[in-house]
């Protein structure tokens, strides 16, 4: 693949989608979602493919199931385009307005980037969601997605390119070929100054770090998610334990799943074994040395536990003396992605969220909402867990930069 024509070519097609009214825009992607639903047989026989060579190949399950695509997650990405479609358009959207003392009226008003890149592991689902994000907001966009899905994303970007051919810019989306154990394309992307706008990698640490540190081309960083939970000395046990199940068991390989429990000393021996019982030997459990008398079937925990991303049934038990050494703990080890407390204390869990440097800061609530769809976005680009331009979950907008439009009647310095 010619990486320069290809982006040449999403060049030329985001200026045609700029000029494009939002509800133009929503019929082609109406027409997508339609396509996706009707040719759910030929993509799933498709991931299939992919999930028989990542089981040859040894793949975990945890990480089968962020690369598998049925029935109910095909109803999930159509639900996810159309969530998008009623999502009010970004575009021309006026932020604010003055006129200057000498006449001139200045407004500041939402535009596309231009071309997105996006390199992102196994989720095949996430090929749909960055193209109707893109889409939407008036962007073209490049999928490089990995070679452990590439099947699966050549049959969906098909089905998409097929359903724009007949309503909309079909030469919008394109879809890198992935050759395995080759990364050559990855660095022409990271390097594609003036043909790429704006590069998002999704997926683990050694990708984000490959693509953060390497790229010419400008960056929104989505980090890997190695997200707490702190059992305050003043928290609801039973809600604790509720919350914990849910953060770390429902989907353990995504990133707003918890890799560590942070535990205060006053609860954390009616605590913990109530955690063991909940969790019924489907975790484990990697305790400190505090944490490990008071638990039958963990583990001692070692250096490496600390800050560790499991994405598997593991999780890591650190007990503390203070709210303040619960909170530079976590800030010493996480990924800025999504914290928790658990606690009935107001002071405590407003201290909390005011001091732990993260996106996403929760009270009382599974980490698990830190989602695109979750917030009301439709779909989601990921998370991001940098500071500048965006935060937390990506969606419509942050693929929007502004412009100043400036009207005079002659006026002149």
């Amino acid at each position: 693949m010619d990486l320069n024509s290809v982006c040449k070519q999403l060049s030329a097609a985001s200026k045609k989608l700029a000029s494009l009214s939002a509800a133009e825009k929503n019929e082609s992607l109406e027409a997508v979602a339609k396509a996706l639903d009707k040719n759910r047989v030929s993509i799933i026989a498709a991931n299939k493919l992919d999930i028989d060579a990542a089981r040859a190949n040894g793949i975990s399950e945890s990480i089968i199931d962020r690369l598998m695509l049925d029935d109910k997650r095909i109803d999930g990405i159509v639900t996810g385009i159309r969530d998008v479609i009623g999502q009010t358009d970004p575009v021309g959207e006026e932020l604010g307005g003055w006129k200057t003392p000498n006449g001139l009226t200045i407004r500041q008003v939402r535009v596309p980037l231009g071309v997105v890149a996006i390199i992102y592991e196994n989720r095949p689902n996430v090929t749909v969601d960055a193209f109707s994000l893109a889409y939407k907001s008036g962007n073209a966009i490049l999928l490089r997605g990995s070679s452990s899905s590439y099947k699966s994303n050549v049959q969906i970007v098909k089905v998409i390119k097929q359903a724009l051919a007949g309503v909309g810019v079909p030469d919008a989306i394109e879809l890198v070929e992935v050759r395995e154990h080759d990364h050559s394309d990855v660095d022409q992307i990271l390097n594609a100054v003036g043909l790429i706008d704006v590069c998002l990698p999704r997926g683990g640490k050694k990708l984000i770090q490959n693509v953060v540190q390497n790229a010419r081309v400008p960056v929104i960083e989505t980090g890997s998610g190695v997200c707490h939970l702190y059992v305050d000395e003043f928290a609801n046990l039973e809600m604790a334990c509720r919350i914990a199940e849910n953060a770390k068991i429902q989907r353990p390989s995504v990133c707003n799943a918890i890799e560590c429990i942070v535990v205060h000393k006053t609860v954390a021996d009616k605590f913990l074994p109530m955690l063991e019982k909940t969790f019924a030997g489907r975790v484990k459990l990697h305790a400190d040395e505090r944490a490990l008398p008071l638990l039958k079937n963990a583990v001692p925990a070692t250096d490496e536990d600390y800050g560790n991303e499991y994405l598997n049934y593991e999780c890591c038990i650190k007990v503390v003396d203070t709210i303040e050494e619960a909170i530079s703990y976590i800030n010493t080890h996480n990924t800025k992605h999504s914290e928790s407390i658990i606690s009935e204390s107001r002071a405590n869990t407003r201290l909390f969220q005011s001091m732990v440097d993260a996106s996403c800061v929760y009270v009382n609530a599974s980490t698990r909402f830190t989602d695109g769809g979750e917030f009301g976005f439709g779909a989601e680009l990921g998370i991001s867990t940098q500071k500048l331009h965006v935060r937390g979950p990506m969606g419509i907008k942050v693929l929007t930069t502004t412009k100043y439009l400036i009207d005079g009647d002659g006026q002149i310095r």
